[in-house]
């Protein structure tokens, strides 16, 4: 271990992980962005994502005393917490549910009563393309949530996916802000790679450059096989018999202000700060980074080779930080029926087996909201012994990999990063510590 660094390596890459979130909390930073209580008529509090219970906690708090507010927000289950005015509904993510449907639905009814002497105030955070899931007409709950699904296991990104998405939503896709007379301030906290706010949360209020042709090819390029209504109801809006997300440009979007409140970035910087504080240099590789999880740990390992035979290109003790969205394929017919975890448990698995017991070499990777995947995880933590602890409680590095099961290896060897729902969002944190 470097003689610049000589504390307790696993701890550390927690601690960053903590201060990267605590960046991204709403209840710290929603209060600096809020326009000022609303004088004449109502202010109505609506919202969805895995903020959103603590963004409206957060906008009680700010107003109380100062402004009346009602309003309706959804999250994902168990990511509620009490409020006082504002209700909270807990509903299905990543798989959209009727919970969702219906909060939805109660949101743009609500909306839609609203009058120009009115505010609107939505909160929207990742997770809220599930979770304000109203589907368009002609369209079931269950069609939506086999559409969810195909998407899912094709492996297609965040952002190809929530363009299918809004073009196949009632409320999504700008169609929350067309629907108010209301002005219209939103407050985001990003989870797609590039801050993208028309990506958020399928974007319920900022105007949509992505068009049904766009939606048909996205299917097409990822092979995915969606139900009967989705496919006809994309080829009618492609052949303009159904009418168009608002676009970029109409006037209706002058009289709403959409704010980044937190990005993946800024979490980012919060690690690297603490890192420099410990005597380590941090180099932040991008918020941005997509791709097959497996393949970009590859690539990873590949820099962190070069770094511990030359020095270069950076020289050691040295934090690899970076964010994004990965994805995990997984094969058609049920081949990985057994597969547990998410995209943060195999990228470090992967960059484990690459580096085989690699010395000095520590890393984490977990998702800001505290859920990795299909399990009750955030992530998890590798180290040199890794392999061979895991080898020794049977688990093979390699056929977990394979069976896209990460997860029973970290659960295995007690290396599971577990911290419960963080209530905010601001895609994957991955750190490798090189001594």
């Amino acid at each position: 271990m470097s003689a610049a660094f000589a504390g307790d390596a696993r701890a550390l890459l927690l601690e960053t992980f903590q201060a990267a979130v605590a960046a991204a909390d709403p209840l710290q930073i929603v209060a600096q962005h809020l326009p000022a209580p609303h004088a004449g008529g109502r202010t109505l509090v609506v919202g969805a994502g895995k903020a959103a219970a603590s963004m409206a906690a957060a906008v009680e708090r700010a107003y109380a005393g100062k402004a009346t507010l009602e309003g309706l927000v959804v999250t994902r289950y168990a990511h509620g917490m009490p409020t006082d005015h504002i209700r909270v509904i807990e509903a299905g993510h990543p798989v959209p549910d009727e919970s969702g449907e219906q909060a939805a639905a109660e949101i743009l009814a609500a909306v839609q009563s609203l009058t120009p002497q009115d505010r609107l105030l939505v909160l929207v955070s990742g997770g809220g393309s599930s979770l304000l899931s109203l589907p368009a007409e002609g369209i079931p709950m269950a069609d939506l949530k086999a559409t969810t699904r195909e998407l899912l296991r094709c492996g297609a990104p965040i952002t190809d996916m929530n363009i299918v998405r809004k073009h196949i939503s009632r409320i999504q896709g700008g169609r929350l802000a067309q629907a108010s007379q209301a002005p219209v301030t939103t407050l985001i906290v990003s989870d797609v790679a590039g801050d993208d706010p028309s990506a958020i949360a399928s974007g319920p209020t900022v105007a949509d450059p992505s068009t049904f042709d766009d939606a048909l090819q996205i299917l097409r390029r990822y092979g995915a096989e969606v139900p009967a209504s989705v496919q006809s109801h994309l080829e009618r809006g492609a052949r303009g018999e159904v009418p168009e997300t608002p676009k970029p440009g109409d006037a209706l979007f002058d009289r709403v202000d959409n704010i980044m409140i937190a990005t993946a970035h800024g979490s980012l910087e919060a690690a690297a700060a603490l890192f420099r504080q410990r005597g380590i240099t941090p180099v932040v590789l991008g918020d941005t980074v997509t791709g097959e999880a497996r393949e970009v740990a590859r690539v990873y390992a590949a820099l962190v080779r070069e770094i511990r035979a030359y020095n270069a290109p950076f020289a050691t003790p040295v934090a690899l930080i970076s964010g994004g969205e990965c994805t995990v394929t997984l094969p058609a017919g049920g081949g990985a029926s057994k597969a547990r975890g998410g995209r943060c448990s195999e990228f470090l698995l992967s960059l484990a087996v690459e580096l085989a017991g690699m010395p000095d070499v520590y890393a984490i990777a977990a998702d800001t909201d505290g859920i990795d995947g299909s399990e009750d995880n955030a992530g998890a933590l590798a180290d040199p012994t890794t392999l061979a602890r895991a080898e020794a409680a049977g688990m093979p590095g390699q056929r977990q990999l394979d069976a896209h099961d990460a997860w029973a290896l970290f659960d295995a060897i007690g290396d599971l990063v577990v911290t419960g729902p963080k209530r905010t969002n601001v895609n994957d944190y991955r750190a490798i510590l090189i001594l």
